[in-house]
């Protein structure tokens, strides 16, 4: 938002005024008036409001064009089914970040299927593109949780017909998580699990209770956002495309 400071500058030099005259006990206000201005093409364009701000604006726009990877496969945004490409690549993405920082994540729900916004399209990967899918300032929280919690987490996700994970595999049961396997080994619903999600899903966002009473929270002190164009950045300087798969990690029947 830095191209707002400018604008600000001159909103604060044009309070001045009032404010000196403010300061005066001899004026009081008689009389006002109040009107409304179209905002359209009809209206003529203040080119100094203009000048303001079309530096940031084609800085921004160089940034926002700027290809950071490329994908071999059109990652649509689909809600209707328990797994697909989007959720797979932005689950492993965030979990293979998070693990440089801690090592003992278990697995990952980094967002909801409401988190994800857009298609993440096939060819050119841009800046763009990032934020439209995470246009939120959303960052990653690790949290240990109770087996409780984690049974409650795992209800969530069958009940919700799948959500965007990593290192889990389940298969939905008439609305309930069977067959389940954390980073390759059956679940012990006796035993606390470390998992990556996000700070908006740990305060209950789209109705996720699970986070709510944690063993331990670790803020790594990383946006969702910066963590995935860091991923994407890193497999393009080593010569490495986009290229999820299904897997099978949730299913349903």
């Amino acid at each position: 938002m830095q191209h707002i400071q400018p604008l600000r500058k001159y909103l604060a030099l044009a309070a001045i005024p009032f404010f000196l005259i403010s300061c005066g006990s001899h004026y009081k206000l008689v009389k006002s008036n109040r009107a409304e201005y179209k905002m359209n093409n009809e209206r003529a364009v203040d080119s100094s409001l203009i000048k303001t701000y079309l530096p940031y604006k084609i800085k921004m726009e160089q940034e926002m064009n700027t290809v950071i990877g490329h994908s071999e496969v059109l990652m649509s945004k689909n809600d209707k089914v328990p797994e697909n490409l989007l959720r797979n690549f932005f689950s492993d993405a965030l979990l293979h970040e998070a693990l440089k920082f801690d090592p003992a994540v278990d697995f990952a729900m980094p967002s909801t299927n409401g988190g994800l916004r857009v298609d993440i399209p096939k060819g050119e990967v841009k800046m763009a593109n990032i934020f439209e899918v995470m246009p939120f300032e959303n960052e990653m929280v690790i949290f240990t949780l109770a087996p409780s919690d984690v049974k409650n987490l795992l209800n969530f996700i069958a009940k919700t017909g799948g959500q965007p994970v990593a290192a889990l595999r389940m298969k939905i049961v008439d609305d309930q998580p069977t067959e389940v396997m954390i980073n390759g080994k059956p679940y012990d619903p006796t035993r606390n699990y470390k998992i990556l999600t996000s700070d908006y899903v740990a305060e209950g966002g789209d109705n996720v209770q699970s986070f709510k009473n944690p063993i331990e929270k670790k803020m790594i002190g990383i946006r969702m956002r910066d963590a995935l164009v860091t991923y994407i950045k890193e497999n393009e300087a080593a010569g490495k495309t986009i290229n999820p798969k299904l897997d099978g990690r949730i299913t349903k029947n």
